[in-house]
């Protein structure tokens, strides 16, 4: 039923009436989005670039998978590794390199063992330049990188949290969405199957040729497929080991060779003469 409208006090005639829509007659004309949204925007076949900063890790191999480039700013990164203290310097140390030489401090929150500082010199780290905040009971280191994730301070803050709950991972990234610097969570590799707000989780390890393997378990993007290998010999050894010792792999596979050759040598000798092989 149509009911009829009057416009009192003015001579503007009432508007057109609206024609109704039929159902499953949707416009789908394309809608113009500003650059701000369109950068927010992610699709989930292809490679998250976020709206932050990323600061580049010094490994090209790694930067090329992750999203932006490099470790996210105003995001938490998780890195999980067997044993603590094993690979958190090398694999940080060329991304620390670049923001101690703008002058920024890098925070070191709860490390289970105390930063070496020939071995940091080594890696090109002014000591004056590093923070280390011994925090032993877990609801301490909690409150410390909250607060240091708050104030803003830091070019990059570094904390281990062995024992952290996924609410409080959550709080911790629910802060550090106004940090600009990247903060990295050391976990244990055992938290794997854990859920976690951090947009970015990689697990880490160490390979025979001083090599740094890298698995990234989540990422703004398509799932990582196998490991990446990153060339890291620790510092202060680059000046002093041999061609050889740069491969120890190569080493152990001619030894093993060798020796198969030996038994298999030992046993078509002993056959021959029909003597048992001596056993080695």
């Amino acid at each position: 039923m149509a009911i009829s409208l009057s416009w009192a006090g003015g001579e503007d005639p009432p508007p057109a009436r609206l024609s109704p829509v039929s159902r499953g007659r949707i416009s789908r004309d394309p809608l113009t989005l500003s650059p701000a949204i369109e950068a927010a925007l992610w699709r989930g076949d292809a490679m998250g670039s976020p709206v932050t900063t990323t600061l580049s890790s010094g490994f090209a191999t790694l930067d090329a998978q992750l999203p932006g480039g490099g470790w996210p700013c105003q995001s938490l990164t998780e890195v999980l590794q067997l044993q603590p203290t094993a690979l958190e310097w090398r694999l940080c140390a060329p991304s620390m390199r670049a923001l101690v030489a703008q002058g920024k401090q890098i925070v070191l929150v709860g490390p289970p063992k105390a930063p070496h500082l020939p071995g940091l010199l080594h890696l090109g780290l002014d000591e004056h330049q590093l923070v280390w905040i011994q925090a032993d009971k877990p609801l301490e280191r909690l409150w410390a990188i909250e607060q240091l994730i708050k104030a803003n301070a830091v070019g990059m803050l570094l904390g281990w949290l062995p024992h952290a709950r996924q609410e409080q991972i959550r709080r911790l990234q629910v802060c550090a969405q106004s940090c600009d610097g990247p903060v990295i969570l050391f976990r244990p590799a055992a938290a794997e199957h854990e859920a976690s707000a951090a947009p970015l989780r990689l697990q880490a390890r160490f390979s025979l040729d001083w090599e740094l393997c890298i698995h990234l378990l989540k990422r703004k993007g398509p799932p990582h497929e196998g490991e990446l290998r990153l060339p890291s010999i620790p510092g202060g050894l680059e000046d002093i080991l041999t061609p050889r010792l740069t491969c120890p792999s190569h080493l152990i596979a001619a030894s093993h060779s060798r020796k198969l050759s030996h038994a298999v040598g030992s046993t078509s000798s002993g056959q021959a003469s029909g003597r048992p092989a001596a056993a080695h």
